[in-house]
């Protein structure tokens, strides 16, 4: 029998329709992952699923019967809980205070039981939580679990996760793909939204694909494979291939000696980092996780100062060398060393979610506008290409950034920073919550930056694209440098037992 099942639902923002005519199904105790494009309708979807838009035409059936949800409320009472990208906690509050926050209980409240409860219910699925750790004290990944923990606690049965595994490392993706069979195996149905092509063929039972705001198909995820998947999604057959070419006329172009930083509490974030990128060819930096990859980006940027260590810039034009330590983040910015950090929060960080595209060209390219009346025509032309170019999905230039979808958002950002003809490009995460035709898009602008002569920089966080798309990789294990390896010979294992190599090793590295 259907747990949940929807016929026909269509919403509409406007004169965007975000969901037209879907009809799909899950049933109880199986996973179904939805898979589509950026701005094809996902998270709308099952924001209506979850009571936090109303359809405006179509029915929603849990259990059989129709159903209206017309609030979180109505859902939670109909035992649907959507666990969402970006976390509801109270920060000062421990996991049991954020779990129970707005519960109803018919008798008095007792914090006691209800931490007894919360590790009841995480015996019961495997979860690794302290009832009592006040949620500033949390990983993501431990913040996600007190999201989960605290639908099941509501007694939820249908379970929505929206990119689950967008912020966490392949060990906690691994942990928590664990704990959803578990749950299937109770009964429960979960409905999967990512992007991960190999986590959907390893963890789901079905896939629904969406395509701009229609559905497509459901098909079963033993008899698909990756390409047929892409092809539904995409709506025409995609390579999935990288194409890697030699590095030609490399020179050095950044040099980084010796460099350290430590945080205002005195803990160590950089350990005597050191390495060279050079123009015409890609350097991909791997890590677990807060092991320093952004903040040595912000150095190299001059958004952080470091005190201790070397980061000279070697000029195209005259082969000098400058010293970026004394220059501000603008002025490294006007040399042409550009990062493009795609961060968790990309509205915080880039991009003003108020002004339309065009304003958010106008952000980076003409800081230093002439007069008053800034021309326009220049942004507006770069806003056309970048969306031309990378298929944002959005009604038009003038959109406020913040309504587009966040893939689209974050092409946005990577687009406007490519356009600047940089010398060294930094490209921290920018595939991260993309679609795979966007993500390949991505890689391959990438590419055309290196073989323009670009040092491109590339922080990533899958292995296989790190190894088939950059020439060196130079691994981080808790701020300190652990190995540079060749692209093209080293291994995933190789590369991730470096990840997690203790400090001060340097085998493998080569120069």
């Amino acid at each position: 029998m259907n747990a949940l099942e929807l016929k026909n639902v269509t919403k509409r923002f406007g004169e965007v329709v975000a969901n037209k005519n879907i009809n799909l199904s899950v049933q109880s105790g199986e996973i179904l992952a939805i898979l589509g494009e950026n701005g094809s309708g996902k998270t709308t979807l099952m924001n209506m699923i979850a009571g936090i838009y109303y359809p405006d035409e179509g029915e929603i059936f849990v259990n059989g019967k129709p159903v209206t949800i017309s609030s979180p409320k109505d859902a939670f009472n109909l035992k649907i809980g959507m666990i969402h990208q970006h976390f509801k906690l109270v920060d000062i509050f421990t996991a049991t205070e954020n779990i129970v926050l707005g519960i109803q209980e018919k008798q008095k409240f007792n914090l006691k039981d209800a931490e007894k409860r919360v590790a009841e219910i995480s015996k019961k699925y495997g979860f690794d939580i302290d009832p009592k750790k006040k949620i500033y004290e949390m990983s993501v990944s431990e913040k996600q679990t007190v999201e989960i923990v605290k639908v099941l606690y509501r007694g939820a049965d249908i379970l929505i996760l929206d990119e689950p595994t967008a912020v966490l490392t392949p060990q906690e993706t691994e942990k928590l793909f664990k704990v959803i069979k578990t749950m299937k195996e109770d009964g429960k149905s979960i409905i999967i939204i990512t992007h991960k092509m190999h986590e959907v063929l390893s963890v789901s039972d079905r896939v629904a694909i969406l395509r701009r705001g229609e559905y497509i198909d459901t098909v079963v995820t033993a008899e698909t494979n990756e390409a047929e998947l892409t092809e539904m999604m995409v709506g025409k057959k995609i390579s999935l291939n990288i194409n890697r070419s030699e590095p030609e006329n490399s020179v050095d172009r950044l040099i980084i000696d010796n460099l350290n930083l430590t945080n205002t509490e005195g803990i160590k974030i950089l350990d005597s980092i050191s390495f060279t990128a050079k123009s015409g060819e890609i350097l991909g930096i791997a890590g677990i996780a807060g092991s320093g990859q952004k903040e040595l980006l912000e150095c190299i940027a001059g958004l952080i100062k470091t005190t201790d260590g070397k980061i000279c810039y070697i000029d195209p034009a005259d082969d000098k060398e400058i010293n970026l330590k004394e220059k501000t983040p603008v002025q490294i910015r006007e040399l042409g060393v550009r990062l493009s950090f795609v961060p968790e929060d990309r509205l915080g960080m880039g991009l003003v979610g108020n002004m339309d595209i065009i304003d958010n060209m106008l952000l980076r390219s003409y800081k230093k506008g002439h007069s008053f009346f800034l021309d326009k025509k220049p942004p507006k032309q770069l806003a056309d290409t970048i969306i031309n170019d990378l298929e944002v999905v959005t009604p038009g230039p003038t959109t406020p950034v913040r309504r587009l979808s966040g893939g689209n958002v974050q092409k946005v950002l990577v687009g406007r920073e490519i356009a600047a003809s940089p010398t060294v490009l930094m490209a921290a995460y920018p595939v991260r919550g993309l679609d795979i035709n966007s993500s390949y898009t991505i890689y391959n602008l990438l590419n055309q930056q290196k073989e323009n002569g670009v040092a491109v920089i590339f922080v990533g966080e899958d292995l296989d694209v790190l190894l088939e798309l950059c020439d060196r990789i130079l691994v981080i294990s808790s701020g300190s440098v652990s190995g540079i390896v060749d692209g093209r010979t080293a291994t995933k294992e190789e590369v991730g037992l470096l990840m997690t190599k203790a400090k001060g090793v340097k085998e493998n590295e080569e120069k």
